[in-house]
């Protein structure tokens, strides 16, 4: 029998190592970058749980790396070398972006905002990618996460990785942010579908869907303001 749960126990779309290197950095959650930092759990507790269970007590990732190695080892699961891992791989991270995490928050007020945002990562790309915006209660950025990458004419968004990286990040507030390759901004039937089926998800977390901004190359729209949802 084996003493440990790693990241090849989990399915293998589920993998954070493997999800990173088909989607890209962006794409993984803070409980997945953990889980990879990590690489392994222990006996009867799985290095996703442990993640999890560490930015459920301290909150996010900047307050894991600000912890002591001994408020760390409290975390079943982390002992001294893990602690040390995890400070050394976020403090590399902190160190690399300089003084941008003291720049203020953007705030999203409006779609041309949230457009703003995300143009130039969603610019001449020929699938449609899926973003989660998570924003605080004052509708500050927290961060931006692609969660899905579909075929030209569709995407598969799963409520379940939608809305991780929004509890992971204690966000208020959630808005998606997708491309049509085809240039043409209006929603479709499936965008307003999909729309409606994660507001409820949002409801019943309590996590408010603020809108659904579909982006081209040419121009915006906003399933809010249309109310479509």
């Amino acid at each position: 029998m084996k003493d440990s749960f790693t990241v090849r126990d989990l399915p293998l779309s589920e993998r954070p190592r493997e999800r990173l290197l088909k989607l890209g950095s962006e794409a993984v959650s803070a409980q997945e970058i953990l889980a990879i930092i990590l690489g392994r759990g222990i006996k009867g507790e799985s290095v996703m749980a442990i993640s999890q269970k560490l930015l459920s007590r301290f909150g996010n990732l900047k307050d894991i790396v600000n912890a002591s190695v001994e408020e760390l080892t409290q975390t079943k699961g982390i002992g001294p070398a893990k602690a040390a891992q995890i400070k050394a791989a976020l403090e590399l991270s902190r160190r690399l972006e300089g003084d941008a995490s003291e720049k203020p928050k953007p705030v999203l007020k409006c779609p041309d905002d949230v457009a703003a945002q995300v143009r130039s990562k969603l610019k001449g790309k020929k699938k449609e990618h899926f973003f989660v915006l998570c924003l605080d209660t004052r509708n500050r950025l927290i961060n931006s996460r692609l969660v899905s990458m579909g075929s030209l004419d569709a995407s598969i968004v799963h409520p379940r990785e939608v809305f991780k990286e929004a509890v992971s990040s204690c966000a208020a507030g959630v808005i998606f942010a997708h491309n049509h390759p085809s240039g043409d901004p209006e929603p479709s039937k499936e965008d307003i579908e999909l729309t409606k089926r994660l507001a409820r998800a949002g409801e019943i977390m309590g996590i408010d869907v603020l809108d659904h901004i579909i982006v081209c190359d040419k121009g915006h729209s906003s399933l809010k303001a249309k109310n479509l949802f």
